[in-house]
């Protein structure tokens, strides 16, 4: 739960950022009849995300039993990239999203008019979307409770959505760069236990190598529908099995992500998520 949580927050916080960056600068320029033209393209936005989570539950229960452990590991392994690129992605462009997103928004509104407006904020938030629905499949597969992680991932949307209602009406200051580092921290533990779990699939169908050699046995410690296994599967994706190849993509993974993640970025002004007033 803890994991889809972090999941939620992560993207949706990138979303809400994106909407109140584009509300609020539409607002300072007096062009608030273009305002609803963007929640028109946040809207759909987020129905097309929805529907590639859809999408990806039909496809997966209609799956022969083993085709199913293939595209479960698949999507599991594009996950992965989706969220390591997410993650890195926010930390070199932290400083210049404001700027990028209202220079877009201009050419839009210039260029083609409500549509182009509606269609800008389309394609900004439904990566976001997308990207959300590949992760939040693949973990909730990892953990084996997908109701407990829906409820994780919603919890972490809500509070994405009041965190960037905050943020629009300037009541709330944020250290961006910090907030980013922070929870992509997190989430590439998340990250390397769906990595895992990517594997294990492609083990027990014999595409991978090494299934049968377990380097971690947590049986005795992690029982089958015990607390602690659903902590140990919500919080690390952690299985009481592992085995040496899982646990050596998980260490590899971990440590070389872990260490470009907390590597200095070089100088960089400090952001804030609050939206600056004083200037456009």
């Amino acid at each position: 739960m803890i994991g889809n949580y972090l999941i939620g927050f992560r993207e949706g916080i990138e979303a809400a950022l994106i909407v109140s960056i584009l509300v609020t600068y539409l607002v300072r320029t007096q062009r608030q009849a273009l305002i609803r033209h963007v929640w028109a393209g946040v809207l759909s936005a987020i129905i097309v995300s929805a529907g590639v989570a859809g999408l990806l539950q039909v496809i997966s229960s209609d799956l022969s039993d083993h085709a199913e452990p293939i595209f479960a590991g698949t999507m599991s392994f594009l996950a992965v990239v989706f969220v390591t690129w997410m993650i890195f992605w926010m930390k070199r462009t932290a400083r210049t999203i404001a700027h990028d997103l209202r220079s877009r928004l201009d050419i839009a509104a210039g260029t083609g008019g409500a549509l182009a407006v509606a269609s800008m904020a389309f394609f900004a938030v439904v990566r976001e979307g997308a990207e959300t629905a590949v992760f939040f499949w693949a973990a909730a597969h990892a953990t084996g409770h997908q109701t407990v992680a829906l409820i994780g991932l919603l919890l972490g949307l809500v509070t994405a959505v009041f965190v960037g209602y905050l943020v629009f009406k300037s009541s709330a200051k944020i250290n961006m760069r910090t907030l980013f580092k922070v929870t992509g921290v997190a989430l590439v533990f998340v990250a390397a236990g769906v990595l895992s779990y990517g594997i294990a699939e492609f083990q027990e169908v014999g595409l991978l190598p090494f299934g049968t050699q377990i380097a971690l046995d947590l049986s005795a410690y992690l029982p089958d529908g015990s607390i602690q296994a659903t902590l140990a599967a919500g919080l690390f994706n952690l299985k009481p099995l592992t085995s040496v190849l899982q646990a050596v993509a998980y260490v590899v993974y971990t440590v070389i992500v872990m260490t470009l993640v907390l590597r200095p970025a070089g100088t960089s002004v400090t952001p804030n998520v609050a939206p600056d007033r004083t200037a456009v």
